[in-house]
Parts: structure tokens; C-alpha cells; sequence
């Protein structure tokens, strides 16, 4: 499972004109998932995205988490992600996992996501998997990490 994250200021998606998920300061992330991906990929990423350390500190260094912060975060679908781009001028997608697989792919990290969230006070939104989305986002500094599980 693959999470491309941004340290955003604000982010939001937007599908048939209607913003259908907004947040502040936190952490917008696009799911790519790939055919062997499971329920402990997505749990392993959100472990992950929760205590990767990509906010400053006092000092100015990335040592605080979206735990330590209470950052909001953003999850949106991207099957993108995992395109095969080794040759040719034109992705393939045999390398992403089946639209079913991946909607209850993302559908797990995203409950999961919110259980963690009611936990810990912050906010957690969504993009809608498979619908034509626009994406706003302020990648504050910027900061871009892939991680893979």
C-alpha cells in the first residue's frame, strides 16, 4: 500500500462542485493500493502516517507526529499511485489492485482512520473512491513523503 503524504495548511476535495471534505493544518495523503495489499498493509500505513515525524519542533526540525500535533487528516483514493511507468509513454494499471479490492481496501484504512481519530480529538476526512475529484491543497514548506508498506 502505498501513502504519498503532504504537511498541508488547509486541503479539501471537491467532486460535482460540492466540497465533500476539508481540513486545517495536518496531513493530506493519497492511497494507492496494489494487488497484494490487505487489512495489515493499511492498518501498518496508518500506524505510519500517525507517527511519521514530518512537523517542526521548536527548534525547527520535523520531530513531531500528527499524534503529537493534533493535525487533521485527509485521506483520497488515488489508483494512480500505482501505475507501472517503467516503460513507455503510457501507464499500466495491472499493478493496482481491482476496483472492488481497492474501494474495501480504502474503506478499512479510512474506519480504522476515524476510530483513531475519535480517539485522539483530531479530524479525519475523505475522498470519494472512484468519483472524478478535484484536490486544493497548501503543502506547507514544502513537505512530500512516500511510504510504502
Amino acid at each position: 500500500m502505498i501513502g504519498l503524504l503532504q504537511r498541508v495548511s488547509r486541503a479539501s476535495v471537491t467532486v460535482d462542485d460540492t466540497i465533500i471534505a476539508a481540513i486545517g493544518n495536518g496531513l493530506l495523503v493519497f492511497i494507492g493500493i496494489e494487488p497484494d495489499d490487505s487489512e495489515r498493509h493499511a492498518e501498518r500505513l496508518l500506524e505510519r502516517l500517525y507517527s511519521y515525524r514530518v512537523f517542526s519542533d521548536s527548534a525547527g526540525r520535523m520531530n513531531r507526529s500528527l499524534n503529537d500535533t493534533g493535525g487533521d487528516l485527509l485521506l483520497v483514493p488515488q489508483f494512480t499511485l500505482a501505475a507501472d511507468t517503467r516503460s513507455g509513454t503510457r501507464p499500466g494499471f495491472s499493478t493496482a489492485a481491482t476496483p472492488a479490492e481497492g474501494e474495501r481496501l480504502f474503506n478499512h484504512l479510512l474506519d480504522h482512520a476515524r476510530h483513531k481519530a475519535d480517539a485522539y480529538g483530531t479530524e479525519v476526512a475523505a475522498g470519494r473512491f472512484g468519483a472524478d475529484m478535484q484536490v486544493s491543497l497548501v503543502n506547507d514548506g514544502p513537505v512530500t513523503f512516500w511510504l510504502q508498506t
